[in-house]
């Protein structure tokens, strides 16, 4: 058949780069050709554990032979399991199991708003933050309120109220009686790799509590061991009444969750929210095999060492390249450079050269995203790429 069509039939909406992957090992990929990269990508946070990791190979080689699918009709023991296993070690009393992270925001978007209505009082609007990213969906972009997401796409979901980053004063001042929650990132991703600060995450906790709102933390991209704790709202001394968690859950399957308190979720019964594949076996197969190793002794402890010695060698390199290298920001195996230069045209220098990372949408940062199994003989590899990268540059 004669294609007439000049569109490509795969939907052109990603820029790809000109490299075909064939295969993964570990925390290497290797594209058609053979050429080898060391990812530091990591499929934008998601490959916690690297490609092709034995232990989540054989668990869901396993579940595989023996059930794919039943519906939520059914209970099935690994469902079970691996929501018992996130209460135990979350702040969380139940779980919604989703098949991406912004099917787990809206997810918590719903219970924001459900909840308030079955009290008799409909508080519909949320609060969000200046350079945050939640996702695809019309709620999820009309929450980020980002031009680049939004453009052609309106009229977007109403409901949603946003202030400038670290700003509590302005948080403070957009709470009125229809405000129903706080959505934020902990870390924000594609905003530029910016962590708020306890004291501000401590005072949303406490305007939240004052103004009976519900503080919904979106822990997609930071969360699940990528910035050294299992949760990223662990260091600060906070827990949140519900919290979106997604990409390093499931390594690289297809798994998101949505995680609240009895308290938040109180409304959430029978038939007022659902989806068709959400914790399916595989899935939750692969989600248990998962926290199998992350909740292993030392694991964590090896991510903040791991990132530790990332960042000090990217600070280094800063020091070496002022021209080009702006600042050095983030935590744990979540860090970001900030140049001087375009970061997408050093992201594709750096592909050439070997190493994979990741442009952000805002701030002209570098996102090194890599697999929470890296050891320091691929933290100095990945630095001497980049160091041999920004030799070039100059």
């Amino acid at each position: 058949m004669v294609r007439r069509n000049k569109i490509s039939p795969v939907m052109p909406v990603y820029n790809r780069a000109p490299v075909t992957m064939a295969r993964g090992e570990g925390v290497y990929l290797i594209d058609d050709n053979g050429k080898r990269y060391l990812d530091f990508a990591a499929g934008i946070a998601v490959n916690s554990l690297g490609h092709c990791h034995p232990h989540l190979v054989d668990a869901l080689s396993a579940q595989a032979r023996v059930l794919w699918h039943c519906s939520n009709l059914y209970q099935t023991a690994g469902l079970a399991r691996l929501a018992e296993r996130l209460v135990e070690h979350s702040f969380a009393d139940t779980v919604f199991f989703t098949n991406s992270g912004a099917e787990a925001v809206e997810c918590g978007i719903k219970i924001v708003r459900k909840h308030h209505a079955a009290k008799g009082k409909p508080r519909p609007r949320i609060i969000t933050i200046e350079g945050s990213f939640h996702g695809r969906t019309l709620a999820c972009i009309s929450a980020g309120k980002s031009t680049r997401a939004t453009e052609g796409y309106g009229p977007l979901l109403d409901g949603f109220d946003q202030v400038a980053f670290g700003d509590l004063a302005a948080m403070r001042a957009a709470i009125g009686p229809d405000t129903g929650g706080i959505l934020l990132e902990t870390v924000q991703g594609e905003g530029g790799v910016r962590e708020h600060s306890t004291d501000y995450l401590r005072g949303v906790r406490t305007l939240a509590n004052e103004h009976g709102l519900l503080l919904f933390l979106d822990e997609v991209q930071c969360g699940f061991g990528r910035t050294g704790t299992l949760f990223s709202y662990e260091p600060h001394g906070i827990t949140p009444d519900i919290c979106a968690l997604a990409k390093g859950i499931g390594s690289g399957f297809p798994l998101g969750a949505c995680l609240a308190t009895e308290h938040a979720a109180s409304a959430m019964t029978t038939g007022t929210h659902g989806g068709t594949y959400g914790g399916n076996p595989l899935a939750t197969a692969v989600g248990n095999a998962v926290l199998d190793i992350v909740l292993e002794d030392g694991f964590m402890q090896r991510v903040v060492q791991s990132g530790a010695l990332l960042k000090s060698e990217l600070q280094h390199a800063a020091q070496d390249f002022p021209d080009l290298i702006e600042e050095v920001r983030g935590l744990g195996l979540m860090l970001g450079i900030r140049m001087k230069v375009p970061s997408q045209e050093v992201v594709n220098q750096l592909r050439e050269g070997g190493l994979l990372t990741v442009a952000t949408t805002a701030d002209n940062v570098i996102r090194l995203l890599p697999p929470l199994i890296i050891d320091k003989t691929h933290v100095l590899e990945a630095v001497t790429i980049l160091r041999q990268i920004c030799r070039n540059m100059v």
